[in-house]
């Protein structure tokens, strides 16, 4: 049988959003190198439907002119309704419109899911918009023929529902070097500032982050990576707490900046409270950053002994004051060796590569299913 599989979910390739884009945009070039034919549907806001070339995966632009959730709904019908006139196989990244699933059951092409986080948890999304994902990731669980979860407490949530599920954590490159002059238009240093890189969003915990570092002289900067527009409340909150050491450069997606802004970060920021497996965090464990990350179980089994951990915003700030301070230069050198070591030994990109191509090798039945990792799962359920 061909090995051809069609991915859909994302906003397209190459990378200019991060998370699952990011993911496609390893995983779509791996396949090709290992003989698959590989589609991906890729969102565009003017034009006509078209198709072009990328790193010998082909990719489908579909034109929507709505924006928002409703261009991202329209975005994904279109592109369901272009995946259905073959019989490829099909692997969507989330579950936000898994209610189109279904017409793969019903056409008989293979559907292999990644659930993600717990989409309907998050703060951002009101009633109607969090009982539509609760929804969908109910039908997700009864449709798709394989999921995917990317952490031991997501596969315990989802095992409950479906009988075929998988972890499989995301994985990153290991970045062993980097360009100091990359970080020239914003007078960095190595060793001599704090970086956060996540979505402008409540459960990120982006304005706690910006008040507890802004609540007194840290002696160097705090980078806040990401688009923050003064019109979106959340976001003018998070502009509003900056104090005058705190930088936001805007959206950054040139690999080998963000790799260098990683990689000589005195310390990463880690505020997410809600999902598996960030890819975020994996990637700055990747970069060697020594990590401090929000206290929560998805986090804590991520980093392993490889960070430190607040639970509030005064917390965090005691936090600070301690791995900033030129005395923890040693504390921060001994996070930076624990992260590659956690790295190595659970999210090394070749080896979960490898084990996502076997889950979809699964779901072609054209190769007995590897044993993959064993993660130990912790004792509590969501």
């Amino acid at each position: 049988m061909r090995r051809a599989l069609r991915i859909l979910g994302i906003r397209g390739i190459p990378d200019r959003h991060g998370g699952f884009e990011s993911f496609a945009q390893d995983l779509a070039p791996y396949l090709v190198r290992k003989g698959w034919s590989v589609t991906v549907y890729c969102q565009e806001q003017n034009g006509d439907r078209c198709e072009d070339w990328w790193a010998g995966v082909r990719l489908v632009r579909m034109p929507v002119r709505s924006k928002g959730a409703r261009g991202t709904i329209a975005f994904d019908w279109a592109s369901t309704r272009h995946a259905l006139q073959s019989n490829d196989l099909v692997l969507v990244l989330g579950y936000n419109t898994a209610v189109f699933g279904c017409l793969y059951r019903h056409r008989g092409i293979p559907y292999v899911i990644n659930m993600d986080g717990l989409e309907w948890k998050r703060q951002k999304y009101g009633p109607i918009e969090r009982a539509w994902l609760f929804a969908n990731e109910w039908i997700a669980c009864r449709t798709a023929d394989h999921v995917i979860a990317d952490h031991p407490l997501i596969h315990e949530r989802y095992a409950r529902r479906h009988t075929d599920v998988t972890t499989v954590p995301y994985g990153s490159r290991a970045v062993h070097t980097a360009d100091l002059a990359l970080l020239a238009p914003w007078q960095l240093r190595a060793d001599a500032y704090a970086l956060v890189i996540a979505r402008p969003e409540p459960e990120n915990s982006i304005v706690e982050i910006v008040r507890a570092y802004s609540a007194r002289q840290r002696g160097l900067p705090l980078v806040v990576l990401g688009h923050y527009d003064t019109t979106v409340c959340y976001q003018r909150a998070a502009l509003d707490a900056a104090g005058s050491e705190v930088i936001f450069p805007g959206a950054v997606y040139e690999r080998a900046v963000v790799d260098a802004l990683r990689y000589f970060a005195a310390l990463y920021i880690h505020g997410h409270q809600v999902g598996g497996t960030n890819p975020s965090l994996v990637e700055a464990l990747g970069a060697g950053s020594p990590v401090l990350a929000h206290d929560n179980r998805f986090n804590r089994w991520v980093c392993g002994d490889a960070g430190r951990f607040f639970a509030s915003e005064s917390d965090l700030a005691c936090e600070l004051g301690g791995l900033l301070a030129d005395s923890a230069r040693d504390q921060r050198t001994c996070l930076r060796e624990r992260a590659r070591r956690r790295h190595e030994s659970m999210f090394a990109l070749e080896r979960r590569l490898a084990e996502y191509e076997s889950v979809l090798l699964r779901a072609l039945s054209l190769a007995p299913f590897i044993e993959l990792s064993a993660y130990e799962l912790p004792k509590h359920t969501i």
